[in-house]
């Protein structure tokens, strides 16, 4: 902490402590780097600390540790997988934009889950369930595409970083060929 002394000239500290906290800006984070590797004397690259601030997204490495469960399909663990990085994500969001793109993006991504779990539970054993699960995974499909553009104008407002929409926007297309794959099974099975 700076200090200004009697005669008005500035006390600097002979050691910056580094403070680790989340930082939700790039910028921010490549700045602190910056002015803690010139506070102790030392060189610096300016393009390898941005690629390195870039790169590295904590919250898609911590949500990326959890298991898959044996008893889910594939798409469902993908979709609870994005869930949480969204709610990840989102934690760190500013205030100003909790009321309008934080809830509506976790709002979707636990719809989407519940229409998935919602379609495995029918089974294929008449047309009319059929058509219900196909609801199901439509609903689905929208509800991910929704996702896919709230993340789009939350990233231009400043809500998440460009690298956290980016894979918002990997996740989402990944489930939603998933689903489409499932419906293409399912049609497979039920014709038979």
């Amino acid at each position: 902490m700076l200090q200004v002394s009697r005669d008005g000239s500035l006390k600097i500290p002979k050691e910056v402590e580094q403070v680790v906290k989340v930082v939700n800006s790039v910028d921010d984070e490549v700045e602190s780097k910056i002015s803690i590797a010139m506070a102790n004397d030392k060189k610096i690259n300016e393009k390898k600390i941005l690629e390195q601030v870039e790169d590295f997204d904590r919250e898609l490495e911590s949500v990326s540790k959890i298991p898959f469960n044996s008893n889910d399909l594939i798409v469902i663990t993908k979709v609870k997988k994005l869930c949480a990085y969204v709610i990840a994500i989102t934690e760190k969001s500013p205030k100003r934009f909790r009321g309008v793109f934080v809830n509506r993006m976790q709002n979707y991504c636990l719809d989407v889950l519940e229409d998935l779990l919602q379609a495995n539970f029918i089974r294929l054993d008449s047309d009319l369930n059929k058509k219900r699960r196909e609801d199901f995974q439509k609903e689905a499909i929208v509800k991910l595409k929704m996702l896919g553009y709230i993340a789009m104008v939350a990233e231009s407002s400043g809500c998440i970083l460009r690298k956290q929409y980016r894979q918002i926007s990997l996740q989402t297309a990944d489930a939603i060929n998933l689903i489409v794959a499932w419906k293409k099974s399912d049609d497979k099975r039920f014709r038979k």
